[in-house]
């Protein structure tokens, strides 16, 4: 099994020292990896610490654009972005005007993201903290997260929900359901452990399709996806699932 694609990479763009290396220094390493397409995901700009700034998409196109033609017909770079779920209701931290810079856009749940509305901040920041302690609001928060996740899928162009389960608790199989409807990927992330070996044999009992990445913070983990390997090795994910894979 040879993996042509890394779908999730951060560079210097995810502030404040998030992102190790420069757009070039993550396409040497892909390079050098035998890799032969590289998507530039950062963090979106709704994250107040680690967001790319707004005002850097033009920049961040332009250098793509430039290091394809350096790189034309050995690997293809694309400009995408891991946006942030900022409200229950479906809302993400890119708009129609950011969009017309990237080439795809994946999302997840993050940390250092101030949700849109108090509805959102509650669920968000503080039911998912009580609900490590009380046991009798699990479920219901954890269906409250899979929906946030669910509108975002229907009301939004997503290629990846990255990490699922990493932050906050989700009920996979319903997320996996609507996902195989919208042709939105899941990812097994190398450096996370959601989803882990138990979320993917629930995804299985969908058609969902999944992603690997490696979410690579710095060069040299481009291309690490030996972490998830074991997991699909050990839950009998099938090649036709996996989106950047190449027998």
């Amino acid at each position: 099994m040879r993996l042509l694609t890394d779908f999730h990479t951060h560079t210097i763009y995810s502030r404040h020292n998030h992102g190790k290396g420069t757009i070039r220094e993550n396409v040497e390493s892909a390079l050098a990896k035998g890799l032969k397409e590289l998507w530039i995901t950062d963090h979106g700009p709704g994250h107040f610490w680690y967001g790319i700034k707004r005002d850097k998409f033009p920049e961040v196109r332009a250098q793509i654009d430039e290091l394809n033609k350096e790189f034309e017909g050995q690997i293809k770079i694309f400009f995408g972005v891991e946006a942030n779920v900022m409200s229950y209701s479906g809302d993400i931290d890119i708009n129609e005007a950011d969009r017309k810079y990237l080439d795809g856009a994946n999302v997840g749940f993050h940390y250092g993201v101030i949700p849109k509305n108090l509805s959102s901040f509650f669920y968000f920041m503080i039911a998912n903290t009580l609900a490590k302690v009380i046991k009798p609001m699990r479920n219901w928060i954890k269906q409250k997260n899979t929906d946030a996740l669910i509108e975002v899928v229907k009301k939004h162009d997503i290629k990846i929900v990255t990490h699922p389960g990493d932050k906050v608790d989700v009920d996979i199989l319903r997320l996996a359901k609507v996902c195989e409807t919208r042709g939105t990927a899941l990812e097994i992330n190398s450096s996370h452990a959601n989803m882990n070996e138990d979320d993917i044999r629930e995804a299985l009992k969908t058609n969902v399709l999944v992603s690997v990445g490696s979410d690579a913070h710095s060069p040299r983990k481009i291309g690490n996806f030996e972490e998830a390997y074991r997991r699909i090795e050990n839950t009998g994910v099938t090649t036709d699932r996996i989106i950047n894979l190449k027998e």
